[in-house]
């Protein structure tokens, strides 16, 4: 505010009138005298002071504030500082020797000394018998690559970074928050479990550890969930890496399992260690409980940071699209990808470099049902869900592991509104009494319902074999695909041409004595079939939209997924599925 007084008025005049008019008005007053250009006072009431302090007073210049931290204040940011300091120091001595992170060094690798945004919770367990800073749980808010997240981190030198009535209050008020928020969630897990000696202050209580996996689930396709596994997790530690949408373990370090060797000893009598029993080889592998195996903390974070790449920050938002750029190899070579014989194996990853954005490839659970590949990549910047055949592992057939895979990787798509293409190259699923054990059926049934009930926009390409019920998990055209688009080495048919000769034609050719006859009728045989499922009849009886030259694929997904970025797609009015 400015304020212009006569002409005559001294300095002392000038202050007082200002400093009047700044309690007043609650603003900076200038005041100025006669036909002045600068002012004779200026007064900034500061905010907490009197007019009769006789700190503020100013003539020409600003106002000061000599207060500063009081005693009481010492004494808070000396116990906040023992609180970050964490457990006894012979425990942070043993994470150096396992090559680990001390939990609050480990939240600067994610977030820098900026990112961390505020800390929940950080004096729970303050006034314990027992020293149990924060109770063994950080929880709080951060910037994560440009991103607002919740997050959670255990203290492996409190207690192991065992669970207890406080911490678990934390983790719950966490996740709850989340729901409201919708910002994502990280979950920075080194655990050795629930607190069993003081297990009845949380376990079965109705905002107990159980709630956990209550929120879980209802904050599953709400925000992603993302686990980073720093030590061996067991028990109900061990259910939040599979409760995640993604989980990510590291080499030699991870571990999770529902029991301690040490318990499995004991109730089966097996010897095992914690590795092969629940390591992060074992769960890549194996159970395919670990999306992403890193070599260390700093791999892990990276690991990280690109996946968020691909995902929203929550539900009916779409996924950043990024800068687009042309694919790492050529799509002129695509049909040379392709081998003329249509057994003959080759790596579908070839192909997906000469469609997609390069250095967007993103595989997950890459050594898991590996005759399906699951990944994220990007096609004109745009992020997309690839499920793709692989015929360089087993012909490509669909195994019980490999339909699993793909059903939860679509599903997962679906829930964050990336767009899904199948890349299709199959015999179909496999037949035999082994893969009949192990439910091929169910997990194919599984696979079949995700491509049903997905309404992201979906793009199926016949790469090249599209034999059985593989057609249909491949979001074939009965699936409601935006478009069902084939290569010039495509078939689609109930089985193949050796198969089918087999189950039609198998006594008549053996009634042919002569080798050679036989033979040849055998082969003509085949060839007519071929005619017959061949992709030129199924684009002239318009079963599918088009036949596209190789070459251009990319150029063709590209503009499909940008025409069909926004569908009206709906399900059927009910409650849910009962397929799961």
């Amino acid at each position: 505010m400015k304020v212009r007084i006569a002409e005559g008025a001294t300095e002392e005049e000038a202050s007082a009138i200002a400093s009047a008019l700044s309690r007043h008005v609650g603003d900076e007053v200038e005041v100025f005298v006669g036909d002045a250009d600068e002012p004779a006072a200026t007064w900034r009431e500061p905010a907490g002071t009197s007019a009769s302090d006789g700190t503020n007073a100013t003539v020409g210049g600003a106002a000061e504030d000599d207060l500063g931290p009081t005693e009481r204040e010492e004494r808070l940011w000396e116990e906040i500082e023992e609180i970050e300091l964490g457990g006894p120091e012979k425990y942070k001595e043993r994470l150096e020797e396992q090559g680990k992170l001390f939990v609050r060094d480990r939240l600067d690798l994610w977030f820098g000394d900026d990112g961390l945004k505020f800390e929940d919770g950080k004096f729970a367990e303050f006034d314990a018998d027992d020293r149990l800073p924060a109770d063994g749980l950080l929880t709080g808010a951060a910037e994560f690559e440009g991103r607002d997240v919740h997050f959670m981190a255990n203290d492996f030198t409190v207690k192991a970074g065992s669970m207890a009535s406080n911490g678990v209050e934390k983790f719950l008020r966490m996740q709850q928050r989340a729901l409201q928020s919708g910002n994502p969630v990280l979950y920075l897990m080194d655990s050795s479990g629930g607190r069993i000696d003081q297990q009845t202050g949380f376990f079965a209580n109705r905002e107990g550890i159980g709630k956990y996996y209550y929120n879980h689930s209802m904050l599953s396709g709400r925000v992603p969930q993302i686990c980073v596994l720093y030590g061996p997790c067991i028990a109900g530690a061990a259910y939040t890496p599979v409760f995640a949408d993604f989980t990510v373990m590291v080499e030699e370090m991870s571990a999770m399992a529902i029991a301690s060797p040490r318990m499995v000893q004991m109730v089966t009598g097996e010897d095992i260690d914690m590795q092969d029993l629940g390591g992060a080889g074992m769960h890549a592998e194996h159970s395919g409980s670990a999306d992403l195996v890193a070599r260390d903390e700093e791999h892990a974070r990276q690991l990280v940071a690109d996946l968020v790449t691909y995902l929203p920050d929550k539900a009916h938002e779409k996924p950043p699209r990024s800068e687009p750029s042309a694919p790492a190899k050529s799509p002129e070579g695509i049909d040379g990808v392709v081998p003329q014989n249509p057994n003959r194996a080759y790596d579908m990853t070839d192909l997906i470099e000469r469609v997609v954005d390069a250095d967007s490839y993103f595989e997950l659970q890459s050594e898991y049902g590996t005759e399906i590949i699951t990944a994220f990549a990007r096609i004109d910047g745009r992020p997309v869900g690839i499920v793709a055949n692989q015929p360089a592992q087993r012909s490509g057939a669909i195994f019980p592991d490999a339909a699993e895979k793909a059903a939860e990787f679509i599903w997962k798509c679906d829930a964050f509104e990336i767009p899904l293409l199948y890349l299709t190259d199959t015999p179909g699923f496999m037949a035999g009494s082994q893969v009949e054990k192990d439910a091929i059926l169910e997990k194919g049934k599984k696979m079949i319902y995700a491509t049903s009930s997905a309404t992201v926009p979906k793009q199926c390409v016949v790469v090249r074999k599209a034999y059985g019920a593989g057609i249909y998990a491949m979001s074939g055209p009965a699936y409601d695909p935006q478009s069902t688009i084939a290569l010039p080495s495509g078939e689609i048919a109930i089985m193949g041409p050796e198969a089918a000769i087999n189950a039609v034609y198998a006594n008549k050719l053996n009634d042919i004595e002569d080798e050679e006859e036989r033979k040849q009728r055998e082969q003509e045989l085949r060839e007519e079939y071929r005619e017959d499922i061949d992709v030129h009849r199924m684009a002239s009886e318009t079963v599918i939209d088009e036949i596209v030259p190789p070459s251009t694929l990319r150029d063709e997904l590209e503009a499909r997924f940008e025409f069909y970025a926004d569908l009206d797609k709906d399900l059927p009015d009910k409650k849910h599925g009962t397929i799961l």
